[in-house]
């Protein structure tokens, strides 16, 4: 093999790695094991259990998903720039696996929140049911996202969000002034 012969084969190894493979409904199936895990069929070829990983889980949770192999290396096969290309069936699964992966209730009412020695003590009630959690005090443990959103992180480093702060009551508001 002469060098022309390894810097085109370089090459083209590397463009390879560059090259960002697109999925859609022509080129990929998805579905859902027994076990509740998706495997994925690309181009035709099994690929087995896949992994989704949101490129922008707060800005765009539906926009950028790496779809990875399930293994070690979690090899990136390809990227799903908008889940709404797929049909209602191949959305839901692709959500119920981001739910699962970035597990964040939605906060929508607030009961009280109480800060003492460096903490706060959240009463809430969510779209899962009533939880109390305890945060960092400061910005540590909130952080404000644009359009009034708003993504609690606990001390375990779950988070809760508070999708419009302008839906809760003023009272509730009120309550929340000091800690955000």
């Amino acid at each position: 093999m002469n060098q022309n012969d390894i810097l085109k084969q370089e090459s083209e190894e590397v463009e390879k790695l560059l090259t960002v493979n697109k999925l859609s409904p022509e080129n990929a199936a998805f579905h859902q094991t027994k076990g509740g895990f998706i495997t994925l069929t690309l181009s035709g070829e099994d690929k087995g259990m896949v992994n989704i990983i949101c490129a922008f889980p707060f800005t765009a949770p539906e926009e950028y998903l790496s779809v990875r192999t399930a293994d070690d290396k979690q090899e990136e096969l390809g990227i799903i720039e908008n889940i709404n290309v797929f049909d209602s069936q191949t959305i839901a699964l692709i959500k119920a696996q981001l739910e699962i992966r970035y597990f964040m209730p939605e906060i929508l009412k607030v009961y009280s929140v109480k800060e003492e020695y460096g903490h706060t003590y959240w009463s809430v009630l969510t779209n899962k049911g009533k939880h109390k959690f305890t945060s960092p005090s400061g910005s540590s443990g909130s952080v404000i996202r644009k359009d009034n959103r708003v993504i609690i992180k606990d001390s375990d480093q779950n988070r809760y969000e508070i999708k419009d702060l302008t839906k809760l009551t003023p009272k509730e508001i009120k309550k929340l002034d000091l800690y955000l």
